[in-house]
């Protein structure tokens, strides 16, 4: 029997590429859960295989503890001294017993065990030998093929799973074909480990140029940013750490030769190298290539960028679908809308003329100050109001009581325009109140508004009395428009809280 053990040990160490150890300790485990099967208490148990021998010994064990909760498993620290005046707490003190005899009932036990505890130590063995490869190409023989992805042989009886959409577009293999791809996750499940491996994700884009150009490898031309758009073609940044390297021309390599290799991995996939630039405005111009960009407005508060191009780049700087202004996008981190020269100009004189008529419709100055005022910075109401007396006679050159009467006059027009803007997005945020009710309209929203009415909740508290004054409506309907907003405030609520 002792050598029968050191020989499955060994058979199994071999058949699972697994060290001895591991072996030893998942049969040590195995015996130890079946020996205490054997016992009606729950007990602890202990089971050691001699390593050169194979003899099995079998003890039971108590933990030394201050006080005893569990008799069957623990002993006081007290008691535990008369068999040894060293022990500590959190020890053990062991008794040996009787090793189990293998009937059938223990030996199908510890088999479902041993396989239990073989399948973790491959598990974690898998972990650790690819912990380091993560993120990181490996190659893979394609196995098997279906229709939710490839099963890739890495090799020792390892797999990957590259699934259908970590596939790029159009990619088509054949079993036995020769695959890269990057190891994205390391999926521990209970039947076993899953390496993900995909050829879409940027990170793949990353690593071959790193490859293919020793310059990145060597932390001499930096990867700033990518954006990807897998099989069809993607933009990268890069910036040079030394500035007697081209980042740029370092990555196309001769003629082409360095970026051609990673677009023929990638099933001629397009890449656009971008010099990365420290300004978002440089960036975005550089990104934009190939279009031609004459010029960039940046807003940001809202993190956009409106460009100008001419009317015959503008396909050219969408791109097909959209897919050039995208990247560059995403790739800058702003949202970009592109625009024609004329309407970036059609827009200016739009928005100088509604600025000019509103100064000329509420301030009392004459054509030539306004047309002044037009051409200076303080061209806005919201200008105006915030510009200092001096400022402003620096512009026009007028008396200062004069000033002071524009300027104020500027900022009562801008305080009634923000309460009118407020009162509508109170109406917005009542109306949005009320709209789960189906007798309703505009006209009882704002009779309701009117009686300071302003949610369901306070319209189902009224009493038709409360609202008789609703001449639109009878008595009978003000009844049905209560109770509907009761049946939503009270009683679905109540059938809520019973479910």
């Amino acid at each position: 029997m002792n050598k029968k053990i050191l020989s499955v040990v060994d058979a199994v160490s071999n058949e699972k590429s697994l060290p001895q150890e591991k072996i030893f300790e998942a049969l040590e485990s195995a015996l130890a859960i079946a020996t205490k099967k054997k016992y009606q208490k729950d007990i602890n148990i202990r089971v050691n295989i001699n390593r050169k021998n194979g003899i099995l010994t079998t003890f039971r064990r108590w933990l030394v503890v201050q006080v005893v909760l569990n008799p069957t498993k623990e002993i006081t620290l007290e008691a535990a001294k008369f068999e040894n005046n060293t022990i500590q707490l959190s020890d053990y003190i062991e008794d040996r017993i009787n090793s189990v005899t293998f009937d059938r009932i223990t030996t199908q036990t510890a088999k479902q065990i041993i396989v239990q505890k073989v399948r973790e130590a491959e598990r974690d063995m898998i972990i650790e030998q690819f912990r380091t490869q993560k993120n990181r190409i490996i190659v893979g023989i394609i196995k098997k093929i279906n229709r939710d992805g490839v099963l890739l042989d890495l090799g020792s009886n390892i797999e990957g799973l590259m699934k259908k959409k970590e596939m790029l577009p159009r990619e088509n293999f054949r079993i036995g074909d020769r695959v890269r791809g990057i190891l994205y996750k390391i999926s521990s499940e209970i039947y076993g480990t899953q390496l993900l491996i995909s050829r879409s994700n940027p990170i793949m884009l990353i690593e071959l140029f790193r490859i293919e150009v020793p310059e990145i490898s060597e932390q001499l031309i930096d990867i700033k940013a990518i954006s990807r758009d897998p099989g069809s073609r993607s933009k990268i940044a890069v910036k040079t750490n030394d500035k007697r390297i081209d980042p740029v021309g370092a990555c196309v390599g001769m003629r082409g030769s360095r970026v051609q290799a990673v677009s023929n991995e990638l099933c001629g996939e397009r890449i656009d190298i971008i010099l990365w630039h420290e300004k978002s405005e440089n960036f975005v111009i550089n990104a934009m290539a190939p279009a031609e960009v004459l010029f960039i407005i940046a807003n940001k508060e809202n993190h956009s960028m409106d460009i100008a191009v001419e009317t015959c780049h503008l396909a050219q700087a969408i791109g097909r679908n959209g897919q050039n202004v995208r990247l560059a996008s995403q790739l800058t981190g702003w949202e970009l809308n592109v625009k024609t020269l004329e309407s970036f100009q059609k827009k200016k004189e739009q928005d100088n003329f509604s600025s000019l008529e509103i100064l000329k419709k509420y301030l009392d100055i004459n054509d030539l100050d306004i047309s002044i005022l037009m051409k200076s910075r303080f061209n806005s109401l919201e200008l105006i109001s915030r510009a200092s007396l001096s400022e402003l006679f620096s512009v026009l050159g007028i008396k200062k009581d004069i000033l002071l009467k524009i300027q104020t006059c500027a900022k009562n027009i801008l305080k009634k325009y923000l309460c009118k803007q407020k009162k509508i997005f109170l109406d917005a945020s009542i109306q949005n109140n009320f709209i789960k009710l189906n007798c309703i309209n505009n006209v009882i929203i704002q009779k309701l508004i009117e009686k300071k009415i302003y949610t369901v909740e306070q319209l189902a508290e009224q009493s038709i009395d409360d609202l008789r004054d609703f001449k639109m409506l009878t008595n009978k309907q003000i009844g049905q428009l209560i109770m509907e907003a009761r049946q939503v405030c009270w009683f679905n609520k109540k059938t809520e809280n019973e479910k």
